[in-house]
This record gives C-alpha cells, sequence and structure tokens, in this order.
C-alpha cells in the first residue's frame, strides 16, 4: 500500500516591497511521504518570493513532468516554472526550453555549491535561468515553523526575507548565484 500525501494548510501574508504585492494566500501543501519539513518550506518561501494571482503548487515530487510551482498563462504556456532542491542538467534544460522563465531554490550546504560547479555550464547557456541559494541554517530555522494548520507572514525587501508566525521569525537572505 502506498503511503499517501500529507496535507498542511498554511494562511500567508506576502508583503513584498521589491516587487510592490500585497496579498494574503490560503495555501493547501501536499506533502509527499518522501519529503522533509525543510524541502516543503522551502516550497512555501518559494511561493511568498513570487506569489501572484496564477502561481500553484503542482504534483511535485509525484510527477516528472512538472516542477514545484509554476504559473502559466491563459493559453496554458508556461510563465514560470520553480525548482525546489538540485536539478540534474536534463531538467534544467526540459524546464529552460519549456518556460519564459525559471528559478531554481537550491538548498544543501554540501551538495549545492558541487552541484553548481558540475552544472555552471549549462546555467551560462540559458537567458531566462535564475539560481538561488537558502544556506542550512536558514532553512533550518524556517522549518521551525511548520505546523499542520500554519500562520505565516512574510516581509521581503533589497532582498531580505523575514518569515514570522507565533514560533516566532526567520531571517533569510538568498545567495543569487546566477
Amino acid at each position: 500500500m502506498a503511503l499517501k500525501a500529507t496535507i498542511f494548510k498554511a494562511s500567508l501574508q506576502v508583503a513584498d516591497m521589491d516587487r510592490h504585492h500585497y496579498q494574503d494566500y490560503n495555501l493547501t501543501i501536499a506533502r509527499h511521504p518522501s519529503e522533509n519539513d525543510e524541502r516543503m518550506m522551502m516550497r512555501v518561501l518559494s511561493f511568498a518570493l513570487n506569489a501572484g494571482d496564477d502561481l500553484q503548487f503542482t504534483k511535485g515530487l509525484s510527477t516528472d513532468d512538472e516542477p514545484d510551482l509554476w504559473e502559466k498563462d491563459l493559453t496554458g504556456a508556461v510563465n514560470l516554472w520553480i525548482e525546489v532542491g538540485l536539478p540534474d542538467e536534463r531538467r534544467i534544460r526540459k524546464a529552460c526550453n519549456q518556460s519564459r522563465q525559471v528559478i531554481i531554490y537550491a538548498y544543501g550546504d554540501r551538495a549545492a555549491p558541487i552541484w553548481r560547479e558540475q552544472n555552471d555550464p549549462t546555467f551560462k547557456r540559458f537567458s531566462n535561468l535564475k539560481v538561488n541559494f537558502v544556506s542550512g541554517d536558514q532553512l533550518s530555522s524556517l522549518a521551525e515553523h511548520t505546523e499542520r494548520t500554519m500562520s505565516l507572514q512574510s516581509t521581503i525587501q533589497d532582498g531580505h526575507i523575514l518569515v514570522s508566525s507565533d514560533s516566532g521569525s526567520t531571517d533569510i537572505e538568498l545567495q543569487h548565484w546566477v
């Protein structure tokens, strides 16, 4: 018998001063059985950083054809493809060829620098690709906000992200690799 996804609910307030985007979102997040709190909260952070009316969580880990999040236009064309983690070169190429913009949110203090070095030639080939990195300490702190029903506030200004909940706050600074 296959394990089922665990459902999380998040009330997310986004105050993105860099993009002048201020909105509240009620998110339903399905956490795959193989996914940990850090990866799931990285998906929530990715949503907050790119929040918009058409941004959606996808089937993610349970399918190879979709990213973790995406934004499609009315014709079904993918405007924004968001990957969380360290995708392989084939997946990066596929994303860049199928979407107007691709953003990868990498994490993993040991593996990510090696992955970056191995994929640097691929990164340079695509003008529609951005790669950001979140350190393990910051991601661990973010994961401490995980609850089955969460109320989160995110404030984004000058590349700094402050995520707050009843359990405290976490300051995150993205490292822009590409």
